[in-house]
């Protein structure tokens, strides 16, 4: 099969992934063998090839927003030509104290579709047969694959701040992950205030129903009573605490930040305001998502790219060339 390879970290300006031909996935017991149909291309795909996330694999193919097609491997639950997606865990171990305690998100050996097993910047990707989610036909595959990450991990971050129906909720930075979030707040009746870089990303939260958009530097113009950094960026993370009310919460969705800056407690923080880390995803959460993304028709804005153009898709994402999210069509 023909697949985009890490072998040495490197900035995506050098375009690190090989375009090559490779085995197939072998299929071992438990899993699934998958004939891609798309892949989501994530922010945190470029963390792990430019090695800001450390290398666990010699080698590794990318992806961990995967649409594919069962063609390998099939059970009574998941005969072939089930159409499911795949996502950032791909598997726990299910004994630690995290997974005995319904916190899998959290499990001390969990493994990472993409990043400690191939992922599905390739014609062909293997995945746990338990970790894989059948789509609703709603979602048709362009569309689904951003949802698969970008999505869920914005839907967790709305239940780690605790937002609850009709708030006022601030998103900072207005990528992938947000312009997905926002469908969910609104179908909440909440009210959504964007700051964000870019004057493309400020145009579509205000096509998307935005009540407030404003710059990166800019204060909502009121307090908020939750927030979602979207940002891999500390400065961010202040400027959102500073935006909230009393006992408002944060939630940051990074898996990387550059710096956590000093911050003044008794202005910022005091008043029981606080913030909460967003770490990966449970099943539960993506089974609830996938359905609330076809319960609203989600359609998420995706620029397609082909499998090989993978070094060109992880730049548009780097220099925020695109807006929404971007996906690779093997």
């Amino acid at each position: 099969m023909k697949a985009a390879v890490l072998f040495t970290p490197a900035s995506i300006t050098q375009r690190p992934l090989h375009i090559e031909d490779v085995p197939r996935p072998p299929l071992a017991p438990g899993h699934v063998l998958l004939k891609v149909r798309a892949c989501g291309v994530c922010r945190t795909d470029l963390h792990i090839v430019e090695g800001e996330l450390p290398p666990r694999l010699e080698r590794v193919i990318p992806g961990h927003q995967i649409v594919g097609e069962v063609v390998e491997g099939a059970t009574a639950e998941l005969p072939v030509g089930t159409r499911v997606g795949v996502s950032w865990v791909g598997g726990v171990d299910g004994t630690c104290w995290y997974c005995k305690h319904a916190m899998e998100n959290l499990c001390d050996s969990p493994t990472f579709t993409g990043y400690t097993v191939n992922g599905g910047y390739a014609e062909y990707a293997a995945a746990r047969a338990d970790f894989v989610f059948p789509l609703p036909p709603e979602l048709d595959d362009l569309h689904a694959a951003p949802l698969l990450c970008a999505g869920i991990i914005g839907f967790r971050s709305l239940r780690v701040a605790g937002v609850e129906k009709g708030e006022r909720v601030g998103l900072f930075g207005f990528g992938a992950s947000a312009h997905l979030a926002i469908d969910v707040l609104h179908a909440w009746k909440c009210e959504v205030y964007v700051s964000t870089r870019g004057e493309s990303h400020r145009k579509l939260a205000e096509s998307l129903g935005a009540k407030w958009v404003g710059t990166e530097v800019e204060k909502p113009p009121c307090e908020l009573d939750r927030a979602v950094t979207f940002a891999p960026s500390g400065d961010v993370v202040v400027a959102a605490l500073s935006s909230l009310r009393k006992g408002g919460v944060i939630a940051i969705n990074a898996i990387h930040l550059d710096r956590m800056p000093q911050f003044d407690y008794d202005s910022l923080l005091w008043g029981e305001r606080q913030i909460r880390s967003v770490a990966n995803m449970t099943r539960q959460d993506a089974r609830d998502f996938l359905k609330t993304a076809a319960r609203t028709g989600m359609q998420p804005k995706v620029t397609s790219f082909t499998l090989d153009q993978a070094n060109e898709a992880l730049l548009a994402v780097k220099h925020d060339a695109i807006d929404g999210a971007a996906a690779i069509l093997p």
